[in-house]
């Protein structure tokens, strides 16, 4: 599995008209047994990637609900080479893509050439540091290259065009965007500048292009969704596999109909 693994769904999803639904769980946030299972039922769900978050102590991008699960996860003695051996043993059982969501720290202390390796044989399809700006990238990128793991750059709502254009240039995998100024969590809405950004976004990117941070129902998913090439939603999703109520999650992604008609309410 690698990042063409990634382009592969993009592709067949935009051959229906359908956009991506990625969803984050936190690895070993209910134990890393669990893990196999749980990605199992994502997909069942009709989840199109699944971005696993690793557990760490200073995660600044995260909010409460994943801070929380990042901290059940510790106590359970999770680590990222933990993570990776986990899932290099249940690869064969799984059938979408898998993106790994670090941070630069814990990626360091295993080394970044050894993690890039661990990534391979886990079969991860690309990588997510929130904390690695662009210019900072090349030393984890590298290795990763090596076996066309995606690195996934973000985009954030103060990004000027030049930066935007920059980023995405040269963009595998898909583009991050992220729709708040602030750190992950449930939102009520989002202001409606947002679509127009996100629109800006995917003219100018050579990557699928998704929005994620505080995206939690379906309504908000659909909308999100019609001004790029799909959605990433995490808290939401946390907080219900950590209420054992995982049948709910399906009921937060769009259906293609849905879609469409969302596209046609805010574009026409």
């Amino acid at each position: 599995m690698s990042k063409f693994k990634i382009e592969d769904t993009f592709n067949r999803l935009g051959e229906t008209g359908e956009k991506a639904f990625i969803a984050y769980i936190m690895a070993g946030d209910g134990g890393l047994s669990d893990l196999g299972r749980r990605i199992r039922e994502l997909e069942s769900a009709g989840v199109s990637i699944v971005e696993l978050g690793i557990p760490f102590s200073d995660p600044v991008a995260d909010g409460p609900a994943i801070q929380a699960a990042g901290r059940r996860a510790l106590a359970e003695g999770v680590t990222l080479e933990a993570v990776l051996l986990e899932l290099a043993r249940i690869k064969s059982e799984i059938s979408i893509p898998v993106v790994i969501m670090s941070y630069a720290n814990p990626v360091l202390r295993l080394g970044a050439e050894k993690f890039a390796g661990l990534a391979h044989e886990a079969g991860v399809a690309g990588v997510i540091l929130p904390d690695v700006p662009f210019e900072q990238e090349y030393e984890f990128a590298a290795p990763l290259a090596k076996y066309d793991i995606a690195n996934i750059r973000f985009v954030t709502l103060t990004s000027s065009s030049e930066r935007i254009r920059e980023v995405t240039e040269t963009a595998e995998g898909f583009v991050y965007a992220v729709t708040v100024n602030g750190t992950t969590g449930v939102r009520d809405d989002f202001d409606e500048s947002l679509y127009d950004h996100l629109s800006h976004i995917s003219e100018v990117s050579n990557a699928p292009v998704c929005a994620g941070f505080g995206i939690s129902t379906r309504d908000q998913a659909a909308r999100v969704g019609a001004a790029c090439d799909g959605v990433i939603v995490g808290s939401r999703i946390v907080n219900l596999l950590h209420e054992g109520k995982a049948d709910e999650i399906s009921g937060i992604i769009p259906q293609k109909n849905v879609l469409k008609k969302v596209t046609s309410k805010i574009f026409d």
